[in-house]
Parts: C-alpha cells; structure tokens; sequence
C-alpha cells in the first residue's frame, strides 16, 4: 500500500465523523492501548525491532487523537516525538500501524524585545509564544542577573521555531541571544558543532557533564532522529545510542539525577529513567535486572550503580538502548558527550568565535534595523492539510 501523509490537526470531518482529543495516561503502553480498544496486538509484535522501541517513547501526558465514525474507531494519531507519529488506520476491516512523520514549516526568526516587566512577560507579551519565553529563561538565568535589567534596555534572540497551521509547534532552538543594558552587553551561542552553549570567550554554559553509561565494545546503532529508508520504503528512527556490551556487564548512571520510572516499558523492557538538571533526562533500557537498592524516587550520583546488560524487551542480543533527551526532545548523546570541557580549544575554539562574530553582529544589526515579530498567521495556508490512503475515505484527516 502507498500512503502518502501529511500532517497537521483534524480539520474536515463528513458522515458522524467524530474526534476525540486526550493525553496519553501514565504508565499506559501501547499494548495495553490496543487491548482496551479491541485492536489485535499483532499489529505491534509484526513491527520492526526499531519501530517497536519507538512505540516505547509516547510520553505520559502527550495529546493524541482518536477518530470515530458513526461510533466505529477508524483512525489513531499518537505522537512520539516532535518529528515522528504512530497513525494506526483501518483497511479492509484490519487495522494497521505505520511510523510517519509529522510535516511542519520550520523558520529562524531574529526577535527584538524592549524590556517593561521581564524577561518572561516581555518576550510573551511580543510574541505569544509561550515555548520562547520559558527557553531563553531557562538557558540565560544563570549566565545573567535579570534584576539588574532597566526598562528600555534590550533582548535579542536568534532562534528557530517549528510551525503549524498557524501555530507555533514543539520547542523553539536557540541559535544565540544576548541582552543589551545602558551599561552592559551579554551574548550566549549555540556552538554548531556539538549544541551546548557558550560565551563569547567561549567558555561553556552548559552545566551537566555527561559519562558514557559503561564499557562497551563498540556501537551497534546509532542515533537517527527521521529518515526515510530508500529500500524499506518507510521512515526510520532511533532516538538514541545502542552500545553492544556483554550480558552482565554494569550500567551507571550518566549524570546525578532522581530515578522517575524503573519497571517494564514496552519494547524496551527493564527500563530506567533520570531525571537531572537543566531539562534533561536519561534512559537505559533493556536491562537484564536492576540494582536491587534502587526504586523510583531514589536520588543517584553520577557513576553510581544502576543495572546489569540484558535483553529484555524487543532486542535480538545482549546491549544498552541509552536516550537522552533535553526538555522532552530527544537528542543525540554523542554530540554532548563527546564535548566534555569547560573551554574549547585549538580549531574547534577558532570556528566557534567566527561563527559567534558572526552572529553578534546580526544580533546588534537588528537592533537598527527594528524588526517586527514574525506574524505566525501567516503561515496558516502554506502546508498541505490532506491524507491519502489506498482505502478510499470521505473525509479528511490531518496529524494532531
């Protein structure tokens, strides 16, 4: 079967057709999903190995939608993550699962904010973007005291932010930002080459040191965020690494953090989940058992004893899925853990500085310029809204 998705909410809806709009409950699993909704589970254990790891990252709390007509189940959208969903459809009076992506327009804007109130408030109050204002809060609080900030002095920020129908969608990205007082100029970059934050001496602002999780012999696979297999005919992702280790072998915690899951997730089996500082949480998944003094709740160094290698779950050998995520969003574990120093040095230091040169003079550039915030309505009718399988539907579908 072809299928062809776009994405999007649910906009046209003919014969009784009607949307349910809820949030994904704690603890619930896709199987257990299906079971409640009297779909077979072979629509799950038929899936790749892959795509039944993806399956294990809804979220508790997320916003999926179930469609009905006339009273019959037809249609389920169940996002993963900010790229890829779970759309499980009927054909021929069988349902089916397909991972597909969620299309979206994606722009960089350069916002300039006078300061009234605060940070916060002011960068709301200009753009209506709640996402915005928690974000550049949250990566600039501790690099600069906001109390010091005077009316007229200035924010500006230069970041990327997804859109759909309208709306502003998932979290925006960063790229620099700085605040611009009578008395005092603060910058802070994203350095390309491994998304941590620095200043403008390039020392780094990022403030959670990461360790790989245990000795392995070498990475099975490795992170892919959405791509579409040319051969296979459908879009795969792995959000995170998979180290090949020995049965057995221990797994320590990458950061100090507080465990908030330990049990059975799916096709992840034996799973842990920490949450640490700055946003970030970390998963290990597929463990043969856990440290027996470890519970949900418990507080962990880093380094310290979490659990054993195992296979649990959908996996064909011995290894460790490890996630990392940054504020929900699933990011590659590499590139953090790869860029460990407080400083950067030798080239690496050079690109950065060109780079944040660069950037800088965009930034006081805007400020003459006296740019507008972006209209986000503007982007309404610039995506495609329809969804086109080989079973013929009279309505249309789009993705939540």
């Amino acid at each position: 079967m072809k299928l062809i998705l776009t994405f999007l909410i649910l906009l046209t809806f003919l014969n009784s057709k009607e949307i349910e709009k809820l949030k994904w409950p704690h603890g619930e699993s896709l199987i257990t999903f299906l079971s409640k909704n009297n779909i077979s589970k072979d629509i799950y254990f038929d899936l790749s190995k892959e795509d039944q790891e993806l399956c294990s990252e809804i979220q508790a709390g997320i916003k999926y939608q179930i469609a009905y007509k006339n009273d019959i189940l037809e249609d389920i959208l169940i996002p993963i993550s900010e790229d890829i969903q779970i759309h499980i459809y009927k054909q021929l009076n069988k349902f089916v699962l397909k991972i597909v992506p969620i299309k979206y327009n994606k722009i960089t804007e350069i916002l300039v904010v006078n300061i009234k109130n605060s940070p916060y408030e002011d960068i709301l109050l200009t753009t209506h973007n709640n996402a915005l204002a928690r974000e550049f809060v949250r990566n600039f609080k501790k690099s600069f005291n906001f109390r010091v900030l005077q009316p007229n002095d200035k924010i500006i920020i230069k970041y990327i932010q997804k859109i759909r129908l309208g709306n502003y969608y998932g979290i925006p990205e960063i790229i620099a930002a700085a605040i611009v007082g009578r008395y005092k100029k603060k910058f802070i970059y994203k350095n390309p080459s491994d998304g941590r934050y620095y200043d403008s001496k390039a020392k780094s602002l990022t403030s959670v040191f990461f360790r790989v999780p245990l000795k392995y012999r070498r990475i099975s696979s490795k992170f892919t965020k959405k791509r579409f297999h040319p051969i296979l005919k459908r879009y795969i992702a792995h959000l995170g690494i998979d180290y090949a280790a020995p049965r057995g072998r221990k797994i320590r915690a990458t950061a100090p953090g507080k465990i908030i899951f330990r049990g059975r997730k799916g096709g992840y089996g034996n799973t842990i989940i920490i949450r640490h500082k700055g946003g970030y949480k970390s998963l290990y998944a597929h463990q043969s058992k856990f440290s027996s003094h470890l519970k949900r709740g418990s507080w962990v160094k880093q380094g310290q004893l979490i659990g054993y290698v195992g296979t649990t779950g959908r996996s064909t050998g011995p290894h460790l899925h490890f996630g990392l995520y940054k504020n929900g969003r699933a990011i590659n574990p590499a590139r953090v853990m790869s860029y460990s120093k407080k400083t950067l040095y030798g080239k690496t230091r050079k690109n950065f500085l060109r780079f944040a040169k660069k950037t800088k003079k965009e930034l006081l550039d805007s400020i003459k310029s006296n740019k507008k915030p972006m209209n986000i309505k503007s982007y309404k009718y610039k995506q495609s809204i329809d969804i086109n399988t080989t079973n013929t539907k009279n309505y249309t579908l789009t993705v939540l």
